[in-house]
């Protein structure tokens, strides 16, 4: 705190593409997460985590962080630190439409939001007129002269698509009635280079 607060800190963190978040011990106020914080730990954020991921660390941190700090709460020894209302964000909660991915970003804007909304709403794009949801992707700068969303080539690391800037590997894709698949097995069963994904 007071990086962010809202709905969806996690997600946000990831969008923004900070390098560390965390979680606070915090007295309730009637306020949107403002109250005065008790205690704190930090958690860096590796390339490459997962909404999901960075959920499930934050949720053992908070946890040792509660049972480390509850004998002094208890006793009434921690002091309660006001935040500082100017650094704060809003995280507001998740809307699908957000899952669309717009091929004329930067890549690595496309790779954090692939990252963010795994496991939820998943990260989709548009192929033959049916949603292909990306569950894993990974920007790399590559200069490029084909138009956003068209898939360069193939390669069982992942599925090569032109970006705004640089192009963004699909390592984990699934399509409707399908589970989610490593790009080597997708692409067993789908030919891909020289297609266009984007819009329904």
């Amino acid at each position: 705190m007071p990086r962010w607060r809202g709905a969806a800190p996690i997600q946000r963190a990831l969008l923004a593409g900070d390098d560390e978040t965390g979680i606070c011990l915090m007295r309730m106020e009637a306020g949107l997460d403002t109250g005065p914080v008790l205690a704190r730990a930090s958690c860096p954020i590796p390339r490459g985590m997962t909404g999901g991921e960075l959920h499930d660390r934050l949720a053992a941190l908070g946890a040792e962080t509660l049972r480390a700090a509850l004998p002094d709460l208890l006793a009434g020894r921690l002091i309660a630190e006001p935040q500082n209302d100017a650094l704060a964000t809003y995280a507001p909660k998740l809307d699908k439409a957000e899952a669309d991915l717009d091929w004329t970003r930067p890549a690595l804007e496309l790779e954090r939001r692939v990252l963010a909304f795994n496991p939820y709403p998943v990260a989709r794009t548009w192929l033959d007129g049916r949603p292909l949801r990306v569950w894993r992707a990974r920007a790399e700068r590559e200069p490029v002269a084909a138009e956003p969303g068209t898939v360069l080539r193939e390669d069982p690391a992942g599925i090569v698509v032109a970006a705004g800037s640089g192009v963004l590997w699909l390592t984990e894709v699934q399509l409707p009635g399908g589970r989610p698949l490593p790009a080597a097995a997708f692409l067993n069963a789908h030919r891909l280079a020289g297609r266009r994904l984007g819009a329904a």
